[in-house]
């Protein structure tokens, strides 16, 4: 199963960062600016992972197990005309809060009723 926020994991950024670390101190030399960024920018995603309360994702709320069952589960077309009702806000919501985590603020003025218009 991946992270609550699908991939990177927490796990996977966290190792990013310190795979970094690692090789600035093994090279003995300065950071290089735009990677000094990118490891900050990771590590603030996995403060707002970390602090998140979201929801499970939709396959776990479904009863699926996770989000690879759920896509089994759509191809192969066992959901009920009731789980494919729930279907979209599930994801809607599942899409929120991966946002809301990896970029805070990119959805500020969305409003979903315009979409596609």
């Amino acid at each position: 199963m991946s992270g609550l926020h699908g991939r990177p994991t927490t796990g996977e950024l966290v190792a990013a960062v310190r795979e970094f670390v690692e090789g600035l101190s093994a090279a003995g030399t300065g950071p290089d600016p735009f990677e000094t960024r990118v490891a900050a920018e990771l590590l603030r995603i996995v403060e707002r992972e970390l602090a998140s309360d979201s929801p499970p994702p939709a396959g776990i709320r479904m009863g699926l197990g996770d989000d690879v069952a759920l896509a089994a589960a759509v191809r192969a077309g066992t959901l009920s005309p009731a789980q494919y009702a729930a279907l979209a806000s599930e994801l809607a919501a599942d899409v929120e809060a991966r946002i809301a985590v990896a970029a805070p603020g990119y959805t500020d003025g969305y409003e979903p009723d315009s979409f596609g218009s």
